[in-house]
């Protein structure tokens, strides 16, 4: 027996068979095309950074000497004082932490038992350095402010 078909499965079929040759046609024409030269294909920018075809001129070139490149990053012309001032807000003598307060500012940092050179109690009055832990600024090199007066 003969396959019955529908009036709709062969509207599909002649679609699929349409799109079919519409692109085996578009195959062949890109083919057939005639190949784009390289320097059809190359796109200049201005010194406005608008695209064009065409090259730039040449008469608003500057020349830069080499050696006025800079490759490294530029140094850091105003360094902080290393050693800060501040008193010791909040010290756990168990557990061997605490919180010292910045005299120049509202800071807090952390500090442990054993970044301090001598041993010192809270409300004590300090120098400090500062080093970048996990969770954020740590005072290290802890040190009583009266002794490296009296030096």
């Amino acid at each position: 027996m003969a396959k019955s078909n529908s009036f709709n499965k062969r509207e599909i079929e002649k679609n699929k068979q349409q799109k079919r040759k519409e692109k085996q046609q578009k195959r062949e024409e890109r083919r057939n095309a005639p190949v784009d030269s390289f320097e059809d294909m190359i796109a200049y920018v201005d010194e406005n950074g608008v695209i064009t075809s065409t090259p730039p001129t040449q008469t608003n070139k500057q020349d830069i000497e080499i050696e006025d490149i800079a490759i490294s990053t530029p140094k850091k012309e105003d360094v902080e004082d290393p050693i800060l001032n501040g008193r010791v807000e909040y010290f756990n003598q168990d557990k061997g932490y605490g919180f010292i307060k910045h005299t120049g500012s509202t800071e807090k940092y952390f500090f442990h038992v054993s970044s301090t050179l001598v041993p010192i109690e809270e409300g004590n009055m300090v120098t400090f350095e500062l080093e970048r832990g996990q969770k954020g600024m740590n005072a290290v090199r802890i040190t009583l402010a009266n002794k490296e007066d009296k030096k």
